[in-house]
């Protein structure tokens, strides 16, 4: 793949999984599965669970690394691999391993450090060092967003404190995120936006004002994510579910696409329908259905 490359945990075997359906649903997680309050309702769970273990094919896709989402998703009992970090990331959400993962070539991280050498002051670089991933960043004076950000996480084991801007890109570096307000990020990036050779996400936070810049590898999408694994296990269609910017792709590449009630106006256009929102259980009542009628 030309300015990535995908490293495997050959450590991991993936597991066939047989499938009595032959559909894959696939949804977003915050505004989406989760409710405001950051968490999954114990009905969505049994739902997702009931389905999974009769063999429906179900997974989630989140800008999220696993290890911030198990901490809301770790009662899903699911058997696929979960797209996370855009779908830079495939994990497995019981043992919250890597089964694959994208990186940034030496020439792009070296293009990255050009582009953004406010790095330091308002983001990190999530950096695999063998099997753990570390977010890698700067104690500087930070913006009132990111400080924010770092505050709220502070118990996070994964933030890791490096020196300057070339500390931050240590060890296997595979995703850039910038968090501050729309004015400080857009010159950013407007800066970064048009290399071909990564994706970037440019969106605002759906539970605060601020706004989150994320720089991943080529072809790291949750479109592409979900397409390689609708290959991988046989799957005729694709069924999504999604509320923001980022949803837009995978809503393209699905057979259906639901948006939920408190989604963007953008999405909302881009679906097959709008359901109802995410504070209703809206995705597990139309897996219920679903369910019901296969």
């Amino acid at each position: 793949m030309p300015g990535s490359f995908y490293c495997y945990n050959t450590q991991y075997q993936m597991v066939r999984v047989t499938m009595n359906g032959k559909t894959l649903y696939v949804s977003d997680l915050d505004g989406t599965l989760m409710h405001n309050d950051l968490s999954i309702s114990d009905h969505s769970v049994g739902v997702i669970n009931e389905l999974v273990e009769k063999g429906f094919g179900f997974t989630y896709a989140t800008a999220r690394s696993i290890n911030s989402a198990r901490e809301i998703t770790g009662r899903l009992k699911l058997k696929l691999p979960v797209i996370t970090r855009n779908g830079a990331v495939l994990a497995d959400n019981t043992t919250g391993k890597y089964l694959e993962k994208a990186v940034f070539t030496g020439a792009e991280v070296k293009l990255l450090k050009e582009l953004i050498p406010e790095l330091p002051r308002c983001g990190f670089v999530s950096c695999f060092i063998g099997d753990d991933m570390i977010k890698a960043y700067v104690p500087a004076v930070h913006t009132k967003c990111f400080q924010a950000y770092l505050d709220y996480y502070k118990d996070d084991r994964a933030k890791t404190e490096v020196a300057d801007l070339d500390g931050m890109f240590c060890g296997v570096p595979g995703y850039v995120t910038l968090i501050s307000d729309k004015e400080d990020l857009e010159p950013v990036y407007e800066r970064v936006k048009d290399y071909p050779g990564w994706e970037c996400i440019f969106q605002k936070d759906i539970y605060r004002d601020e706004y989150w810049l994320e720089i991943c590898p080529q072809n790291c999408t949750k479109a592409k994510s979900i397409l390689k694994l609708k290959e991988k296990y046989g799957f005729e269609r694709v069924v999504v579910f999604g509320d923001s910017v980022n949803d837009l792709p995978m809503f393209k590449a699905a057979d259906e696409a639901y948006a939920v009630a408190n989604a963007i106006d953008e999405l909302k256009a881009a679906a097959t329908a709008v359901i109802g929102s995410n504070e209703e259980d809206a995705v597990a009542l139309f897996l219920k259905e679903r369910l019901a009628a296969d």
